[in-house]
């Protein structure tokens, strides 16, 4: 499995937010990445990072994993940063064309990129910490109420974790496709920057096959196994909320309420 990917992967270890029920994680994740779209002031991202720090930290994930889990983004935070910074009208402190640099543009490149790491960073505690057949049981039960309006709930929650764990699979394609371009004397990696962006395009379409082949090998496997719909199905392992869950629970509200304070 590539080690350079966040979302995606588990890793064993023994931590409260292992122990935690996922339905806690699962609400907590998306209540904390909501009110993190809604920062604004320089104290409320102040504090937002030193939350996400302390998770990672208490998670007991080693904190390099993180650091080459950032790198797949990196163009993706580069090119945010620019966007903002060359296009948001303001006090122009450089310009080239039709590119100007503003003060206020700079203030959102930075604002913005800061803002998708907290994001990634959050996002990747729930998927590092909880294994796909737990998040899914966690969703299933979420979500259990919509039953009663005919959703499929059980083939939604499938969908959502299985899409998740192609993540890592797509980016193990994308290193073999790069690797067998390497042995005929072609290499990727070398180019620079500019360069490299556009000698991606040409892998959409094999990399396009493979994932499609892949899907198609996981629909033969859920079949030969009798999955269904998913419907009746029974865990081993029952889930049930414990003091930590709840505690968990009142700390990530009084977070969200600070936040929304500031």
């Amino acid at each position: 499995m590539d080690n350079n990917v966040l979302i995606g992967q588990y890793r064993e270890t023994n931590s409260i937010f292992h122990r935690l029920d996922p339905r806690t994680k699962i609400l907590s994740i998306l209540l904390l990445m909501v009110s993190f779209l809604l920062l604004d002031s320089l104290a409320s991202y102040t504090i937002a990072t030193i939350f996400v720090i302390s998770i990672l930290l208490l998670s007991k994930i080693p904190l390099h994993v993180f650091g080459k889990g950032l790198k797949p983004i990196f163009i993706i935070l580069m090119f945010t940063f620019f966007y903002h910074a060359a296009f948001t009208p303001g006090n122009v402190i450089w310009s080239w064309s039709f590119i100007h640099l503003t003060v206020e543009g700079l203030l959102n490149g930075v604002r913005y990129v800061w803002r998708i790491l907290l994001l990634v960073l959050l996002a990747s505690i729930l998927t590092l910490t909880t294994k796909p057949l737990t998040l899914a049981d966690g969703l299933v039960k979420l979500l259990s109420p919509l039953t009663k309006f005919n959703v499929p709930v059980e083939q939604f929650a499938l969908m959502i974790v299985i899409a998740i764990r192609f993540i890592p699979t797509i980016f193990q394609e994308l290193q073999r496709i790069i690797l067998a371009q390497k042995a005929r004397g072609y290499d990727v990696t070398a180019l620079p920057i500019h360069k490299r962006i556009f000698a991606y395009i040409p892998m959409l379409i094999p990399l396009l096959f493979t994932i499609i082949q892949r899907a198609e090998q996981l629909t033969y496997a859920i079949d030969a196994r009798a999955y269904g719909n998913g419907k009746g199905r029974t865990t081993f392992k029952l889930m049930e909320f414990q003091q930590l869950d709840y505690l968990i629970g009142l700390i990530v509200i009084l977070i969200i309420a600070i936040l929304l304070l500031l």
